[in-house]
């Protein structure tokens, strides 16, 4: 008997079931993107930039193609070589593309080729030319300048990610553009709580100073100055922080050690290990609380092992491929450090972004300790991350989720890129939410005749509850 294969990637991808095609067409489909957190160039926003080719779209700062590639024994001269043409690499990321089923690469290459620039076709190495050249001249469009390709994916709001002492320029001139889609910035104070480094800490809190007008000589100075940025954010629409963690930290410490700590390090002296952790226990904690006075939501990315491979890290630096899933426990310190807030009342809406799939049910069970009614999913447990945020680890982040706490409040998903046509992400997880429920319905484990709740539900993840909690 012959069975009827489903053609690849067509209006039903990935929605199994009749049920699962109505909520995604009538309800998902054309909802807005809020993308929450990403790593957009605000710079490249505000002058709208125009694309020469598909390369330079495509591979520009792209650590999953270039991983990929990598493996596929591409020459690193093609990956990030400067003296390589932005044809040649692509040509050679088309030859990856065939060798990538099963990573969603080839998935999210192929949504974008279709979403983006209407092409149906397949890349690889027989049609690479044929596509780069179709899409090169497409780019030429206004439609296809940053400012476009966001309207195109019917982008209402993007918050970016930004250092403490970064000038938030370009956020600011958007805000007297004629651009619809608001462009936010997030406050990412990383480096203020990178003390391993004295000399380069150091710099830093110059460099913070500086741009503050606060003399920095203690503990207490550093807090000012950063307060001082923090209300700076805020001047300019910033509503959310965002930590990068290798891991939470919840030490006990007292003023007192905090202070002497600061004061060795800003002189120069490296470190102990226990005071490491005591100084980023304490630096958390501080920066916990002006988010939470000033009602914004605060994002915690933890578990990557970053910057594994000494020689590439040498030769071309940090985010170009070389970080994986570390396996750190968590669940004490993380229960400490959000107790800590929480015994105080000055716990701010929390999401929490776990890397190792191993912490998901434990993520979505301790989401729940801490809800507290004051607001409607206050502390999230957020999309898959970077490694998860595939089919694999989007379902495993809805499912333990829905079976620990409340899928309905999720705020749904990001893209975390630095590309301006990773939005067909937002459609991905879409149609991963659509099929869940859909299956569940057709099994006969969700009530059919609540189809309009579960249409309302849907919609509230891809959109409406990101809105509501934001508040944008």
């Amino acid at each position: 008997m012959q069975v009827d294969m489903k053609t690849f990637m067509d209006e039903n991808f990935v929605l199994q079931t009749e049920s699962a095609q109505q909520l995604y067409h009538v309800h998902a489909k054309n909802q807005p993107i809020i993308d929450y957190h990403c790593h957009l160039d605000p710079k490249q926003i505000f002058e709208n930039r125009k694309f020469d080719n598909l390369g330079q779209l495509w591979l520009e700062g792209d650590h999953y193609k270039w991983r990929a590639m990598r493996a596929n024994g591409i020459n690193e001269k093609f990956i990030t070589g400067k003296d390589t043409s932005d044809w040649e690499k692509f040509e050679k990321w088309a030859e990856t593309v065939p060798y990538t089923m099963r990573n969603p690469l080839y998935h999210w290459t192929h949504l974008e080729l279709k979403t983006c620039f209407a092409v149906n076709k397949l890349l690889k190495p027989e049609t690479a030319r044929e596509i780069y050249e179709e899409c090169s001249v497409k780019l030429q469009s206004p439609e296809y300048t940053a400012r476009g390709l966001m309207k195109k994916y019917n982008v209402v709001a993007v918050c970016t990610t930004d250092d403490p002492v970064d000038s938030l320029e370009y956020h600011i001139a958007l805000q007297n553009e004629d651009f619809s889609v608001k462009v936010l910035p997030t406050w990412r104070p990383d480096k203020a709580m990178a003390v391993e480094n004295p000399d380069a800490f150091r710099a830093y809190v110059e460099k913070l100073s500086n741009v503050s007008g606060v003399a920095v000589h203690t503990f207490s100075d550093l807090l000012q100055a950063l307060q001082v940025r923090h209300d700076f954010f805020a001047s300019a629409g910033c509503k959310l922080s965002d930590h990068g963690l290798e891991e939470f930290y919840a030490e006990d410490y007292t003023d007192a050690e905090i202070e002497n700590i600061f004061k060795k390090v800003y002189g120069g002296s490296k470190l102990a290990i226990d005071e490491i952790r005591k100084f980023k226990s304490a630096m958390l904690v501080e920066g916990a609380k002006m988010d939470w006075r000033k009602g914004w939501t605060q994002q915690f990315h933890y578990g990557a092992l970053r910057n594994n491979n000494t020689r590439f890290f040498k030769a071309i630096g940090a985010d170009t491929g070389f970080d994986s899933i570390g396996d750190l426990n968590t669940a004490q310190s993380l229960s400490k450090f959000l107790d800590r807030l929480d015994s105080e009342n000055e716990l701010a809406k929390t999401i929490l972004y776990n890397l190792n799939p191993r912490d998901n049910a434990m993520l979505a069970a301790m989401i729940g300790n801490f809800q507290d009614g004051s607001a409607a999913g206050k502390i999230q447990f957020g999309s898959g991350w970077w490694f998860l945020d595939q089919k694999d680890g989007i379902e495993s982040q809805l499912n333990a989720l829905s079976v620990m706490g409340l899928l309905s409040r999720f705020v749904g998903m990001l893209t975390d890129s630095r590309s301006f046509v990773s939005y067909p992400r937002h459609e991905y997880f879409r149609r991963i939410l659509c099929n869940i429920f859909g299956n569940d319905i057709e099994q006969g484990l969700l009530p059919a005749s609540e189809m309009p709740f579960l249409g309302k539900l849907v919609e509230d993840i891809s959109y409406n509850n990101a809105n509501n909690f934001f508040k944008f």
